[in-house]
């Protein structure tokens, strides 16, 4: 099965950055490539899930939502199995729990649909604050 464990995360003031770290492992049953969607989410108490950027490992071809584009930056390493989420001018609203998924299909290029994502890590907490 596939495992992802997320890091990078803390607190921060506004207008500071931090880069998040998502770690790829495993396989996935029943698929032959080594190329899959990887995506980044967050969410707070009350709201929905909300997802911010994915990334296709095969090309590096990049979706963002609106409210994360020209600030967050998603990038990859497939040496070490690894997707990066930039995250600068963080503002305070930006503050959540941010969560790494997974699927095997090629990422959707104008949304990140949390229910299209099959495996997910734990999450790693990003606090916002002056």
């Amino acid at each position: 099965q596939v495992q992802l464990a997320e890091s990078g995360g803390g607190s921060v003031q506004p207008g500071g950055s931090l880069r998040l770290s998502c770690t790829v492992s495993g396989t996935n049953p029943g698929y032959s490539s080594t190329n899959y969607c990887v995506g980044w989410f967050r969410e707070v108490p009350g709201k929905e899930r909300e997802g911010l950027a994915a990334i296709w490992t095969g090309g590096g071809q990049a979706t963002y939502v609106d409210s994360v584009k020209g600030r967050f930056i998603i990038s990859q390493d497939n040496v070490k199995n690894t997707v990066y989420l930039q995250m600068d001018s963080l503002e305070p609203e930006d503050t959540a729990m941010y969560y790494c998924a997974q699927d095997v299909y090629v990422c959707s290029p104008r949304t990140v649909v949390a229910g299209e994502f099959r495996y997910w890590g734990q999450g790693t907490q990003v606090t916002v604050s002056s």
